[in-house]
């Protein structure tokens, strides 16, 4: 516990003192032990965000994008063992909630030569990523150039490879909308394939 306690702060007086500084860090940030932080200078993190244990956090333009963003916002947690890696953008809105090994990217290996092993291939830019306020990814969840809307749950296990809009659940791989919350009676209702609610 100390040794994290003093990683945020350590975070917090470098970004301060202008080394190794994050793009922008709010108050009352806790980094815990973290496996890795890559691109300090391209990730900003709001107020009271909590990085959890041997969470990578990464922004790097490795696709030769111009404004490289990994955005993390007020009040996020962010669960133990994630990887978030950001080439061009994945922005985390207010009051997210991840469970543990969750991985977000808007990037991935190219594949197309099969003479060359993918690791070897170049990384390649997908679509930005952009998760609302106040939406929950469950255990071991990967999102993949994929928005999501806010107030949304993304069941465990599920791989999110299209955007889901607001208000919904959404389980499965690749992930599918089960639920949506319906405004007219204030209530979440099951849904059909094509997001049509089932009375």
């Amino acid at each position: 516990m100390l040794r994290s306690l003093l990683y945020s702060l350590d975070a917090r007086l470098n970004y301060w003192a202008g080394k190794r500084k994050f793009r922008h860090i709010g108050r009352k940030v806790r980094i815990i032990c973290p496996l890795r932080i890559t691109g300090h200078g391209n990730i900003s993190l709001g107020h009271e965000v909590i990085i959890n244990y041997k969470t990578w956090l990464a922004a790097h333009p490795l696709t030769g994008m111009p404004d490289c963003l990994l955005e993390i916002g007020d009040g996020s947690v962010i669960g133990n063992f994630n990887h978030i890696y950001a080439t061009h953008s994945v922005r985390i809105g207010k009051n997210v909630l991840t469970a543990d090994k969750v991985y977000i990217s808007d990037n991935l290996h190219q594949y197309r030569d099969i003479q060359v092993p993918v690791m070897h291939q170049p990384v390649v830019q997908n679509k930005a990523v952009s998760i609302g306020d106040g939406s929950w990814l469950g255990e071991n969840v990967c999102i993949l150039g994929a928005r999501i809307g806010k107030q949304c749950v993304i069941g465990a296990n599920s791989v999110v490879m299209s955007d889901i809009p607001d208000y919904c659940v959404a389980v499965g791989s690749p992930a599918r909308i089960v639920k949506r919350y319906c405004l007219e009676d204030n209530t979440w209702k099951k849904t059909t394939p094509d997001g049509a609610f089932i009375e």
